[in-house]
Formats: structure tokens, sequence, C-alpha cells
């Protein structure tokens, strides 16, 4: 069990690595076009994953309580929403794209503060990964090791683009090739943190897990309300990154069914 663990929590890592080392093999900054598609296409991947592979096994696994098994569901979402609010608030962190810093006033420097806003993003798709393996080791039927794979694979998808966007910019600004990888990397290391800390917390309070399934949701979900639809909307219009939100939906939706 232990390796199919680790694998699981290293293919999103791995996702982002990769991202991050195409500065090595693209000499230009990428296209708005792409990055919009690829932002729109990261978003989809994430709603899909909140809804098969975190809301609905949250609701599953409380059907013990009847019409109110919606309830735990309900309440894990809403502390993921607000996490992630508290988190926005205290971390000092700048969008790509902005020129505004978010959060406290700080000295830090514009390349921390983008590496901090997509390790923030990062942190609750690493908690969703290590929840949704947390169900698996615990043996809950509703959850399989195929679809916790499935989530993995999911999220790491998405993560390409990610590590990418990250890297590609910064060395178009004039930073070196090396040290734009290793703030793409740095990005994702948050990831796997986060999904071993959750898997600790699953193992210690078991009857928490479907409120701890629907927090990662909930925190998905206002990273892609807050952070990744706008960024995928900015300038002029343009419904790429709306297509490539359905397809990274409908991916998403169909590994998770067909897979998990």
């Amino acid at each position: 069990m232990l390796i199919e663990v680790v694998k699981g929590l290293a293919i999103p890592f791995l996702g982002t690595t990769l991202g991050a080392a195409s500065v090595f093999l693209m000499k230009k900054q990428l296209d708005e076009r792409i990055q919009r598609i690829l932002t729109g296409f990261a978003a989809g991947v994430m709603v899909a994953a909140s809804i098969w592979s975190l809301i609905i096994p949250s609701i599953d696994q409380s059907e013990n309580l009847g019409r109110l098994s919606f309830a735990p569901a309900v309440v894990g979402f809403w502390i993921g929403i607000l996490f992630l609010l508290l988190l926005d608030h205290v971390v000092p962190h700048m969008h790509m794209n902005s020129t505004e810093t978010e959060g406290p006033k700080t000295n830090l420097q514009k390349n921390t503060m983008l590496v901090l806003a997509v390790s923030m993003h990062n942190l609750p798709e690493g908690m969703a990964v290590g929840v949704v393996f947390a169900g698996w080791l615990e043996g809950n039927k509703s959850i399989t090791l195929a679809g916790a794979m499935v989530m993995a694979l999911g999220i790491a998808i998405q993560n390409f683009p990610e590590g990418a966007i990250i890297s590609m910019p910064l060395h178009s600004e004039g930073m070196g090739r090396l040290k734009a990888f290793w703030y793409g990397f740095l990005s994702g290391v948050v990831e796997p943190v986060g999904a071993i800390l959750t898997i600790i917390a699953s193992s210690l309070v078991i009857p928490v897990l479907p409120y701890l399934l629907s927090f990662a949701a909930g925190a998905m979900i206002y990273v892609v309300v807050e952070e990744l639809i706008p960024e995928m909307s900015t300038g002029k219009h343009s419904n790429m990154g709306t297509i490539a939100f359905a397809a990274g939906f409908t991916l998403m939706m169909a590994l998770d069914v067909a897979l998990g």
C-alpha cells in the first residue's frame, strides 16, 4: 500500500515539474491565448474532480444520515472556502498578469509572491489527493485505488500548464532558465506536503473523512472562481478559455467514471 500511496502523491508533483521544465525547451513566453486555454483546461479538471472525486463520495459516505447526508458535504465545503479566503488575506501574494499585491504589505520580491500565489493554489489540490488516498487506505468502499490514481492523474494533467505558466513568464522577463524552472518546481512542493498532512489527519480522526473530502472540494472551487476563471477571461473577449474548461471538465469526468 505504501508504494501505491507514494506513487499517487508523486504523480501531481511530477506534472508541475514537467510543466516548469518546459522553460528549457521553449524560447518565448507563452502566448496569451495559450495561457487562457491552459488555465481554462485546468479549471475544468478541478471542478470535475471536486464533484466526482470529492463531493459525491462525501455524500455517499454520509448515507447513514438519511436525508441529511448532504450536511457533512455542505459544512466541509464551506470550511474549505473560508480557509482559502483566510489564506488570501494573510499570505502576501501576486497573481499572474497582475501588478497588484494581495494580502498584508510586504517587501518580498514579485517572483516570490507569484510562487506563493501558486502554492496557495496547489495546497488544496495536494489535500484533495491526500484525502482520497486516505479514504482508500481506510478501506472505504466508495474510494478505490483506481479512483485515487485517477484523481492524482487529473491533478497532474492540470499541474503541467501551471508549472509552465510560472516558469515561462519569469524567463521571458530576464530570469535564467534554471532559476525560472526552480521557481516553478518550488510552487509544486506544497502539494505532496499537503497530501501527507491530510492523510495523517484523516488517520487520526476517521469520522471526519466526509468533511475532509468536501473541504478539499471547497478549497479547489475557491481557487477556480477567484483565480482561474478571471485569468482565462482577461483581455480581448474570447471563447477559447470556455471551450478549454469544457474539455478539461469532460476529460476528468470521463476518467473518474470510467476508471474510478
